[in-house]
């Protein structure tokens, strides 16, 4: 049955019928009306952020955490252009989002009015698809639709952009099953005969590896499921990008870690010599592959992925399957136990051999100290104090970012938060509040710089405004950590603006806040202060005071091959040397 209501109206109506439960946004005098319709019911809470670019971040928090997508309704002008870092973000790490924007009267558009932007033409690169809606009858059905697009086929997020007239004029509700979404309907089951070819060169393969990525986790928690299948019943080793950590358990026997720049030395190795490298869900980023030239170059690759446009994009595959993760991986599993669950035992076990002798060198290890905290430290004692708790993490990005994917260990997927393609110094705290805000029993704690912390700490204030008790750990070093490897590694230890000279008072803005703030710079009293920040009930502030020059290793310098990595105990002249490792 259709009904004439309000476009404001018929916002929240589509939204609920949606299943949508939690808004992240800030008004403005383009979106009142729906404000105003938001104030009238109490089926969809709305979460006020401090920052437009926090509340994208939190609804990527929100969207990662629970598998459902985020929503965000933001004003129009500075309001939308404050959320194009959000969506470029969520673009690149796939991540599902309905962002609502607010625009000037239709009679408006195109005189520069107060708060105009081009707000289509600004978010369609960074956005898998915008909308600016003109008629109110049209609404309800271009907000059904965007949902569809956002969660279809390789999530991300979409833009609808709403004029202040249109939100004021009466309309037709379409319901949401009464919306044709049938023009946009992505594959989800592979070739069968792609997928039986893959089960036999699961057959023969002597040094295969499973390469997984954010895709197994986008899939749903049935296709870490399948992979874990996959990789338990073959017996293959399998490694895993830094989006998708948590698909197959830390603990699992296969396991042998992240891969890419600062990934395992046994990872990026066995990448690299491999004869059969099975791509799941992963999409050959460059900071997987290193230099293309010499990116495994003896293996024959299989390339999963839901997306057509990712098919030999950057590496050219011997097999490309498209479809969803999870239906391949059913498909698959189902050829290869019906061809009698065959592999190549003997070699298999040779192969393992080799996988673990690089696991003997020991890449993570590090010197300790009993007068400074190292970071790695500061992370294995995070990791011993709430290993098995119902645990969330989220980072900021740089150095700690790496660490904490190194030395903390994900059993589950959808447990881990963190900014992947863009690399947004910023995102941990709020995409930390949006993680809370769906779980508020759990204990989500945002790893983080102090630099990339400050970039969004107004959002300290969303969390005391809504009783979030989010941890924040910062990695305190004074210095933009993974800028100033690099320019210690490559460009000669000359440290350009590298170094933080004017750092606020940790402790003092937590009080400032009204949360609870903590210092901590004796590794011996680490463990008290971690308990601490853990039991306290509400938001905190820890100031860990680390190691000011630690460095971030194993690390492939770009330009590199995966077999050439400076290590923690290797000479950076005679590493560059060897590598020819180019900065770009």
């Amino acid at each position: 049955m259709t009904r004439q209501m309000t476009g404001a109206n018929m916002i929240v109506q589509a939204l609920k019928d949606q299943g949508v439960d939690t808004v992240f946004g800030y008004p403005g005098g383009a979106v009142l009306p729906i404000y105003d319709a938001i104030f009238q019911q109490n089926d969809i809470r709305h979460i006020l952020v401090r920052h437009e670019q926090g509340a994208v971040h939190a609804a990527e928090g929100y969207a990662r955490s629970t598998g459902k997508p985020g929503v965000v309704l933001v004003t129009s002008g500075p309001g939308a252009t404050n959320a194009v870092t959000g969506l470029t973000d969520a673009l690149l790490d796939s991540i599902p989002l309905v962002v609502l924007t607010g625009q000037v009267p239709t009679f408006m558009i195109g005189t520069d009015g107060f708060q105009e932007a081009d707000t289509v033409g600004i978010t369609r690169p960074c956005t898998k698809h915008n909308w600016l809606v003109k008629d109110t009858d049209k609404l309800s059905g271009v907000i059904h639709e965007a949902f569809h697009v956002a969660t279809s086929g390789r999530p991300g997020p979409v833009l609808i952009d709403i004029p202040k007239d249109v939100q004021f004029a009466n309309g037709t509700y379409t319901p949401k099953g009464k919306v044709a979404t049938g023009h946009y309907k992505p594959t989800v089951k592979g070739d069968i005969a792609a997928i039986t070819e893959l089960a036999e060169m699961i057959e023969k393969a002597e040094r295969p590896i499973i390469y997984s990525g954010g895709g197994v986790i986008n899939s749903g928690k049935g296709a870490s499921q399948l992979l874990r299948e996959l990789s338990n019943e073959t017996n293959f080793p399998i490694t895993s990008t830094l989006m998708g950590l948590g698909a197959y358990p830390a603990s699992g026997d296969n396991w042998v870690g992240m891969l890419g720049m600062h990934g395992l030395y046994e990872a990026n190795m066995a990448m690299h010599d491999c004869d059969l490298m099975i791509n799941i869900g992963a999409r050959f980023d460059d900071r997987i592959t290193g230099r293309l030239d010499a990116f495994s170059p003896n293996s024959k690759k299989v390339h999963v992925d839901i997306d057509p446009s990712s098919i030999n994009k950057v590496v050219h595959v011997d097999l490309p399957i498209i479809g969803d993760v999870g239906h391949v991986l059913e498909d698959l599993l189902k050829v290869w136990k019906s061809r009698g669950r065959k592999t190549n035992k003997g070699a298999l076990q040779q192969w393992w051999s080799q996988i673990n002798e690089w696991r003997a060198k020991k890449c993570l290890s590090y010197t300790p100290s009993e007068t400074i905290i190292k970071p790695q430290y500061a992370l294995e004692r995070l990791e011993a104090l709430t290993k098995g708790m119902d645990r969330y993490i989220t980072t900021e990005v740089g150095q700690h970012q790496m660490w904490a994917a190194q030395y903390l260990g994900f059993e589950d997927p959808n447990r881990w938060m963190t900014s992947g393609g863009l690399g947004t110094m910023g995102y941990g705290l709020p995409a930390s509040v949006g993680v809370q805000i769906a779980h508020p029993d759990a204990l989500v704690v945002n790893v983080a710089g102090e630099a990339s912390w400050l970039m969004n700490m107004q959002e300290m204030g969303t969390a005391i405004q809504y009783r979030a008790p989010i941890k924040q750990l910062i990695l305190n070093n004074e210095r933009l950590g993974m800028v100033r490897q690099w320019q210690e590694l490559l460009h000669g230890e000359r440290y350009s603006h590298s170094w933080s000279e004017s750092l606020p008072d940790f402790v003092k803005l937590a009080e400032a806040f009204g949360c609870k703030g903590i210092r901590v710079s004796d590794p011996s009293e680490l463990d008290a202060a971690i308990q601490e920040m853990l039991d306290y009930d509400g938001p905190v502030i820890m100031d860990c005071l680390v190691e000011k020059h630690e460095n971030c290793f194993p690390m492939i310098p770009s330009g590199a091959p995966h077999n050439e990595m400076l290590m923690g105990d290797a000479s950076t002249q005679d590493a560059i040397g060897s590598t020819g490792a180019v900065l770009v």
